[in-house]
């Protein structure tokens, strides 16, 4: 037998969070894979990108954030690592929850260099989990990471508003 895998490396994923106005940054990105049928290709997502070589998953989640969505994080507590795509792919994950300083809302960002065009949306932690109740979060790494703050969004809260 033999088999395929795409070799893509590990990403770093951040779910960048005002606890005290209790909102979620995403951001809005073209995606390819998702022009099929009547699918809309534009995607709200979780900051994300790729580990360099010899680049901790923390600097990962700080220059992404800045890069992405124009974060300033001063905490960063892990969520989750996983696998997407398991069956085909060797990229592993590894989500993030980030404290938000100050964020690019309404700003387009992303490199030039890396052909990002990135909209940055402020959303309610509320209306984050409305959307995600009614299927409007389509893609997996964000999934995951807003079913978590569902979880454990108020103790979160409550520990990071302590301190």
């Amino acid at each position: 037998m033999t088999r395929e895998i795409f070799e893509r490396g590990d990403a770093v994923a951040v779910l960048p969070w005002d606890p005290i106005r209790d909102e979620v940054i995403l951001v809005e990105q073209f995606r390819p894979g998702a022009l099929r049928e009547q699918e809309n290709p534009w995607m709200l997502e979780l900051v994300a990108g790729m580990v360099a070589d010899g680049e901790t998953d923390t600097e990962v989640a700080i220059r992404e954030s800045a890069e992405e969505a124009g974060c300033r994080l001063d905490r960063l507590e892990p969520i989750a690592t996983f696998y997407p795509s398991a069956g085909a792919c060797s990229e592993q994950i590894r989500a993030f929850i980030g404290r938000v300083v100050s964020a690019g809302v309404g700003e387009v960002h992303g490199l030039a260099e890396e052909h990002e065009d990135l909209l940055v949306h402020a959303i309610s932690r509320v209306e984050a989990l409305r959307m995600l109740d009614a299927n409007k979060i389509n893609n997996g790494h964000t999934l995951i990471a807003l079913q978590w703050l569902a979880r454990h969004g108020e103790a979160l809260r409550e520990q990071w508003l302590s301190k």
